[in-house]
């Protein structure tokens, strides 16, 4: 009861086709697909074979190998982007103690988001700063990056419907957004003094180089690391705590754990880490995970 069938599907989608793009998304973006994902991955791409106009999934998956062009929608079609502002907010309560802790240094506060999705979580670390600081234009520099081209592109407008800022307090729903009026009604926008902390870059993190330069003070990974094996953890954990400054912050999500890697990082907090010792190199350079 309950199971479809092969022949129920709107398109042909064998165990074989499950396997070529398990093996494909793994290759492209490190990601892990896990038994359980087969009807995940058909609802996802069937929407790019309707757009094509394809019938089956492996004429999907020749296009997709002889089509550069298609990877990129293959990809986002494959990445989840679950997100809320301020998601597990005794994250934001961390980096609001730093940020108090390192008011006095002369240096700027330097944020790395990892997986901004589509704005929620980098727009929170902006607003959390803002407070800490009590000024609009803190000295801060927030980088927010996704694989997701399509989720970065939303990120950078910055307008969610009023529904996703139910989190928010009515204070910061005042101080950050302006309320959507005629046409943009049930919408708002976050402000430009926001928007100009946080910068978006596309990165994959399975790139040899990421085009990042210096160190930060607190990177989130949170939600990130639970796609990919193990082996690609402990290369992707290494290459970015080279880029933490020495008493930085990693700040991992609810459902991950580095207990196994406690010769790299210690924990310091709820799914908060730092540094077990020093580590050169600037990270952004070799260590580039090889399928």
């Amino acid at each position: 009861m309950g199971r479809v069938l092969m022949d129920e599907r709107e398109f042909s989608y064998r165990p074989a086709d499950f396997e070529r793009v398990r093996a494909i998304i793994h290759r492209k973006a490190g990601i892990h697909l896990a038994d359980s994902k087969k009807q995940l991955v058909y609802s996802r791409l069937a929407r790019r074979l309707r757009v094509l106009g394809l019938a089956d999934f492996s004429s999907y998956l020749d296009h997709l190998e002889k089509n550069p062009s298609e990877q990129e929608e293959f990809v986002n079609a494959l990445t989840t982007n679950l997100t809320a502002f301020f998601r597990e907010p005794h994250h934001f309560s961390i980096l609001a103690a730093y940020a108090n802790k390192h008011k006095n240094s002369s240096a700027r506060l330097r944020v790395w988001c990892a997986a901004s999705s589509t704005g929620e979580e980098p727009y929170s670390i902006a607003m959390t700063l803002i407070e800490a600081f009590g000024r609009y234009d803190p000295p801060v520099e927030i980088v927010a990056s996704d694989i997701d081209s399509n989720v970065l592109a939303e990120a950078s407008r910055g307008v969610y419907s009023l529904s996703r800022l139910q989190s928010l307090s009515l204070s910061q729903k005042k101080q950050f957004f302006l309320k959507g009026k005629g046409s943009n009604a049930g919408n708002a926008k976050v402000i430009d003094a926001l928007k100009q902390l946080v910068e978006f870059k596309k990165i994959n993190l399975l790139d040899k180089n990421w085009p990042l330069e210096g160190k930060f003070d607190v990177i989130f990974c949170r939600n990130v690391m639970i796609y990919f094996d193990k082996p690609t953890q402990m290369i992707l954990l290494a290459r970015m705590i080279r880029l933490l400054k020495p008493e930085g912050l990693y700040i991992a999500g609810h459902s991950e754990s580095f207990s196994h890697a406690a010769h790299l990082v210690r924990l310091v907090n709820k799914t908060t880490y730092q540094v077990v010792h020093s580590v050169a190199g600037n990270g952004s350079e070799g260590m580039a995970y090889e399928p």
